[in-house]
């Protein structure tokens, strides 16, 4: 690997930050509101699963034979 002055180094670090494309505002107010709601949709299947296979398994080890 070659090496690379501090000066330079800091010159393609400056070039490859101005190439990075920043997204607006609205698509971040978008994009946090849809991780907020599939956080709240997933986080609501896996507690019904979650209640149905403990009632389950509670049903299944409370059977008398």
């Amino acid at each position: 690997m070659a090496k690379v002055s501090p000066g330079m180094f800091v010159n393609q670090v400056r070039s490859e930050a101005s190439k990075v494309t920043w997204p607006t505002r609205k698509e971040v107010l978008i994009t946090t509101i849809m991780v907020f709601v599939l956080t709240t949709l997933l986080a609501t299947i896996f507690f019904l699963v979650d209640q149905v296979l403990g009632a389950g398994i509670e049903a299944f080890l409370n059977l008398t034979f």
